[in-house]
């Protein structure tokens, strides 16, 4: 649904109106009927210049647009459109898990053709808000796109977001990677699925509703990573921050894909867990004050380490938590096979234990 009202932080940008809103910035931006125009020639003013052939990075956007925007595609369902990444020469997809939401079937419209190819999921891994579906008839000459090393992307590297924005498809925009290892977590309804996700790209590049699943590069012409979230502004009536997005990185796209296209699953996640299942804990104030453990997973890290049903989960790390949404992004920050302290309350004592994290 398009992006709206949102206090709490960033907002999916999937739009189920989005082709409703493409049509209404097209009319928009028409000229009026009654009036006429003629070129400057015509009018006895000079000429503009030709536009310059030298300026190098003008020329770097262009190849690199000519390189990777032929492996961005729009992806339509019944109730909204957004885009994908070609992931391999077998007709491979893949795109955000709120983008395919609960459908089975989709129309796929590659960038250089108008045509509408049928798809068909391959699986949805909500947790980390990714999906792959698969062309049911791949065409021949379709091109899979590069992707890059997410530990070489840096602050203030030149990026371009691939996609279709409001339905306009094969629409680039420019930007910088604004920030790295950024830990974001989706409001959850519709066909969001409320995922907590960390080591996000964060990019000054306008993203906006349609442009969930399509390509965030770099000037090596390399896929950095998937565009999925923008920030909306509480002191703007919760309308889009400008220049402030957020792209699940290239690491984890390629993890999870991968399992999907051979599996149809996720065994190995990458992301670190304590092994329990939980919910938020008030207090007799009626106040979150942490995460009450409600099971916990035989032999995994938190059994391991003593904790058990009924601990209160107070803080992992230096992270305070207050909430499970809480626990679950201070650990979708770190990684698993990483050592950390968890405090927790038992019996109105507090207690600590050193636990080796485990994989979701």
């Amino acid at each position: 649904m398009p992006a709206g009202p949102r206090p709490t932080g960033p907002r999916l940008l999937f739009s189920g109106a989005a082709l409703v809103l493409a049509a209404a910035l097209v009319t928009g931006c028409s000229s009026s009927g009654g009036s006429s125009s003629s070129s400057p020639g015509a009018s006895g003013s000079p000429s503009a210049p030709a536009p310059s052939s030298g300026n190098q990075l003008q020329d770097d956007y262009q190849k690199v647009i000519a390189n990777v925007l032929p492996s961005v595609v729009q992806i339509t369902t019944a109730t909204g459109l957004g885009s994908g990444i070609v992931y391999d020469t077998k007709g491979n997809i893949v795109t955000n898990a709120h983008v395919v939401g609960s459908a089975k079937t989709f129309t796929v419209t590659l960038a250089n053709s108008s045509k509408a190819l049928e798809a068909t999921l391959v699986a949805s891994y909500p947790e980390s808000d990714l999906a792959v579906v698969k062309l049911n008839s791949p065409p021949s000459g379709l091109k899979p796109a590069t992707f890059g090393d997410s530990g070489k992307v840096e602050v203030g590297q030149i990026t371009l977001a691939m996609g279709s924005p409001l339905g306009l498809s094969s629409s680039v925009t420019q930007g910088i990677v604004s920030a790295t290892g950024r830990t974001v977590s989706e409001p959850k309804g519709g066909d969001s699925p409320g995922a907590t996700i960390g080591n996000m790209v964060q990019t000054s590049a306008a993203i906006n509703p349609g442009n969930s699943g399509g390509a965030l590069v770099n000037l090596s012409s390399q896929v950095i990573g998937i565009n999925t979230l923008a920030a909306t502004d509480p002191d703007m009536n919760g309308s889009a921050a400008p220049g402030i997005g957020f792209a699940i990185p290239a690491a984890t796209i390629t993890n999870i894909a991968d399992q999907l296209i051979k599996d149809g699953k996720v065994g190995n996640s990458g992301r670190a867990a304590l092994g329990i299942s939980a919910r938020t804990y008030f207090n007799a104030d009626f106040q979150p004050s942490g995460a009450v453990v409600v099971s916990v997973t035989a032999g995994g890290p938190a059994a391991s380490a003593g904790i058990q049903p009924g601990d209160v989960i107070t803080k992992v790390g230096d992270t305070t938590v207050t909430t499970l949404n809480g626990l679950t992004t201070a650990l979708a920050a770190l990684q698993p096979g990483a050592k950390v302290t968890v405090t927790y309350q038992r019996d109105g004592a507090t207690k600590t234990a050193e636990v080796t994290l485990g994989s979701l």
